[in-house]
């Protein structure tokens, strides 16, 4: 069983900035890929950004640019870096990991961003 613990979510202006974390109760070195979901009242979940062993990103077309993703190894951590926040940007964000007997998911952390 692999648990993830997230932390930095809170209520932002807009374009204002705020790094969220998640991290692993197992190595990363295990782990084939971490991401990023949100979702909003109302609304599916929705893939906001994803990295993987190879430490290749993708991105939501409506973050790019503003968002980035990336992993510390010996911390078992993945961040992401939400710059320029916009309104639609609020949501809860839970952290994703794809590994043996996954995928996982972490407990979600609330986005609020005020116009």
């Amino acid at each position: 069983q692999v648990q993830l613990v997230e932390s930095g979510g809170g209520l932002v202006q807009a374009g204002g900035s705020l790094r969220l974390s998640c991290a692993a109760s197992r190595s990363m070195y295990s782990i084939n890929a971490m991401g990023w979901y949100r979702q909003a009242p109302g609304k599916q979940r929705e893939l906001v950004a994803i990295i993987n062993s190879r430490d290749s990103r993708n991105f939501a077309d409506s973050v790019k640019g503003r968002f980035t993703i990336s992993r510390d190894y010996v911390k078992n951590t993945v961040y992401l870096q939400m710059n320029s926040l916009k309104p639609e940007d609020t949501g809860v964000y839970y952290c994703n990991i794809a590994a043996p007997g996954g995928p996982y998911w972490g407990q979600g952390t609330q986005v609020t961003v005020s116009s």
